[in-house]
Parts: structure tokens; C-alpha cells; sequence
């Protein structure tokens, strides 16, 4: 489960009891912080591709879902996602959907009820699912999935001062009152530049996408590292053509320490198997990467063998994947923990915080908050902030370097 840390305040008491608090990442208010389908890949490059949630995929949705409720409380929370929309999105739509109805019957007694709706991957039916869920007396929306659809959200929820807490992985779409509980690649870049400048790497060459991804990274590690005392001695970005690029970081790489490559699984093998061929030993450089190295192909990969990248501890995901097979007959996306936290996480405030329980003070409290991934917590823009671990490539898969850290630093 998911609970806020309020330091100075006193501890009213666990948010659960029981089998379940034992079952989840339960946590005491007042209390340092602790940290749908079968045959689906479970790894974060799956699904936590930043910008693959941002646009509806190509083939056409199926007809609308009817809506639905879960549970009986008296704070109605709204739940928007494509569940009707083609392909993976409905199938991690209904993934999502199963993990937040979990959470609820997880959470001891919750006094919230979830106004579940199928926004048909469009933003327009996102903007009618939002109307219909605000003329129920929703107080707060989860969802939706795609960042073409989060401002058409916004904009309903903006009319009755209420907050919208969405899933999307662009990180543009984020502001004041609209929330991003999402892997963003910001905090990837700066937990493995901070992590690799505390071992003394600190000259750092750079090889990212021309994508938009590729841009947000590139914006993350150029901050990043010279904010922690290093310098970047070599930067490209690659598109359809990586030889060229990677021979021009090959040729500097004898004055870097760590290269730093920024991109799914299948790219980064590409990536390093050119550098390779344009006369690069990485065995004789740390090769750091984002969350998006959560990939076989990475681990089979000969070059890539010790390479340091960020992630949540799995540890927290191995678990919710039982109880959610043990559930649903199936196994969860790698994403699904996202509903999963934001649904706890609302149960927890509309328990503990009374009427100012979604308030913009309550949801940015700088202390963050625990869930099945670790520690996180929202800024006044709207993005967020994860705590990760640092994870080493091996044969065997992530095997981790760095645990997550305790506690946010100011």
C-alpha cells in the first residue's frame, strides 16, 4: 500500500492490518518510508517507453465499454482508461484496471469508491468519460493513459478545481493540478549519473536517440552531470544510422570513464554492437543506461555484461505479480503498479488528510510517498520524482548494485 510521510506528526496508525499489510508494501503514516495478460513481457521497456503510451495505436478501438464501480466509500474517485482501445493499450488498460479494483479490496476498509471509465483511446472520450465521472461527484481522476488525451482531462477537472493524476510518460503534458505517476526518464538519468559519480566516473560520453525521447534524456544528463561534478566529453544522437555517430564517440573514448547509452533494449544492443565495431572495447568503460535496459536482450548481450542502469527495485514488483496471478488468473503488465499505487495512495489521504485530503498540498508533500516501486513523489509541475535502485547486467538478468534510498533529500 501506499501512505504519506508527514515527519512532525503523530503516528494515528497503520493504513492496513492483517494478511493484507503482511501481502503489501503497507506503510505508518509518521514513519520513515519503506520502500493483463498472460505471456506479456514483464520488463519496463514494455510498456515504460517514454512517448509509446503518448499517441492511440493505429487499428481502430472496439465499441465503448459500459462504466462501472468499484467499491462503496463515499469519496468518488474517477478511473479513466482505453479500455475498448486496439492492442496492447486495451490490454494494459485492462491490466491497470484490474490492478486499482485490487488495491481497493487490499486497502482495510477504504472510504472510496472508483467511477471506472473506458475513454476508447481517443481524447474525445476521454474528455466525455471526465464530464460524466465530474457529474457523479468525482473528486480526483486517475488516468488517462495517452498524453493526447491528458489535456482533454485537464480540462474538465480544471472546471470543478479538482486534480487529475495520469499515466502518461510525456512529461510535457504534466502542470499545476495534473500529475504524472509514470517511469520518467528524468529520474533514470539522475539516479545512474549520481550513482556513477559516487564511484568515481565522472567523464561521461553520451549516445542517445533523435527521438523524443532521446531529446528528454539529452535535456536530464546535461544537467545531471555537471551538476554532479562531471563533465560530458562526448555527445550524439543517432538516428536510422548509428555507425556514423558511434565512431565519433568511439574515437573519444579515451578520455571518458562511462558511456552512457539511452534506449530500449533492442536499440541498445544496436548501439553497442556498432560501437564495437568501430573499435570500442566496453569492457574497458562503465556503460550506464536508463530503466528501459530491463530487457533479455540486454542481459544476453556479451557487451553489455556489467553495465549499471536505473530501475525500481523488482523486489516490489515480483511480489504484486503473485498476488495479482493468484487473483486475476494472469500475469499483470509491468505498469500496472502504477493504479495500483495511485488507487492505495488515494485511500490512504481520503483516510488520514480529511478535507484537504487531494489538495495540491497534500499530493506535492516533498516527504513523498511508498508504493510497490519504491518511494516517489510529486512536484508543483506536475512531473515526479522516483527513488530507484541501481541495477548491474548479468546472464541471469538485474542483479542490483544500489538499493532505493530511504528518504527523499531536500
Amino acid at each position: 500500500m501506499v501512505g504519506p510521510r508527514y515527519p512532525k506528526s503523530p503516528v494515528p496508525g497503520s493504513l492496513m492490518s492483517g494478511a493484507t499489510r503482511r501481502s503489501a508494501l503497507g506503510l505508518l503514516l509518521g514513519t520513515p518510508l519503506l520502500s493483463a495478460c498472460a505471456g506479456v513481457q514483464q520488463s519496463l521497456s514494455q510498456f515504460s517507453n517514454p512517448f509509446s503510451s503518448s499517441t492511440p495505436p493505429a487499428q481502430p478501438a472496439g465499441p465503448p465499454q459500459q462504466a462501472t464501480t468499484a467499491g462503496t466509500g463515499g469519496v468518488k474517485v474517477a478511473v479513466i482508461l482505453p479500455l475498448s482501445a486496439a492492442g496492447n493499450a486495451g490490454l494494459a488498460a485492462q491490466s491497470m484496471r484490474n490492478a486499482a479494483e485490487m488495491a481497493l479490496a487490499e486497502f482495510q476498509n477504504p472510504n472510496i469508491q472508483l467511477l471506472i471509465k473506458d475513454d476508447n483511446g481517443s481524447p474525445q472520450g476521454a474528455q466525455a468519460a471526465a464530464q460524466q465521472a465530474v457529474d457523479e461527484g468525482a473528486e480526483i481522476m486517475l488516468g488517462p493513459l495517452f498524453a493526447q488525451s491528458v489535456p482533454a482531462v485537464a480540462q474538465v477537472a480544471r472546471t470543478r478545481g479538482i486534480s487529475v493524476i495520469a499515466f502518461s510518460t510525456d512529461s510535457s503534458i504534466a502542470g499545476r493540478g495534473v500529475y504524472l505517476l509514470s517511469f520518467l526518464p528524468e529520474s533514470d538519468v539522475n539516479r545512474i549519473v549520481e550513482y556513477s559519480a559516487s564511484i568515481g566516473k565522472r567523464s561521461v560520453a553520451v549516445l542517445v536517440p533523435d527521438n523524443a525521447y532521446g531529446n528528454v534524456v539529452e535535456a536530464a544528463v546535461k544537467a545531471a552531470v555537471p551538476r554532479r561534478g562531471g563533465r560530458i566529453v562526448a555527445f550524439e544522437k543517432y538516428g536510422a544510422d548509428r555507425a556514423t555517430p558511434a565512431r565519433t564517440v568511439a574515437q573519444q573514448l579515451g578520455s571518458a570513464d562511462a558511456l552512457f547509452i539511452a534506449d530500449d533494449g533492442d536499440a541498445v544492443v544496436t548501439v553497442a554492437d556498432a560501437m564495437t565495431a568501430a573499435g570500442a572495447n566496453l569492457r574497458n568503460i562503465q556503460l550506464l543506461g536508463t530503466g528501459l535496459w530491463d530487457n533479455p536482450r540486454v542481459y544476453a548481450n556479451a557487451s553489455l555484461q556489467g553495465g549499471l542502469y536505473a530501475a525500481p527495485d523488482p523486489a516490489g514488483f515480483r511480489a504484486f505479480s503473485g498476488r495479482y496471478r493468484t487473483k486475476y488468473g494472469a500475469e499483470p503488465i509491468r505498469t500496472a503498479t502504477l493504479a495500483y499505487d495511485a488507487v492505495a495512495l488515494l485511500a490512504a489521504l481520503a483516510r488520514t488528510q480529511g478535507t484537504t485530503r487531494f489538495s495540491p498540498d497534500v499530493l506535492t508533500n516533498p516527504s513523498g510517498f511508498a508504493g510497490i516501486d519504491g518511494l516517489f513523489r510529486f512536484r508543483a509541475d506536475g512531473t515526479n520524482e522516483r527513488g530507484l535502485a541501481v541495477m548491474k547486467v548479468s546472464q541471469g538478468g538485474g542483479v542490483a548494485v544500489a538499493g532505493s534510498p530511504k528518504s527523499f533529500g531536500a
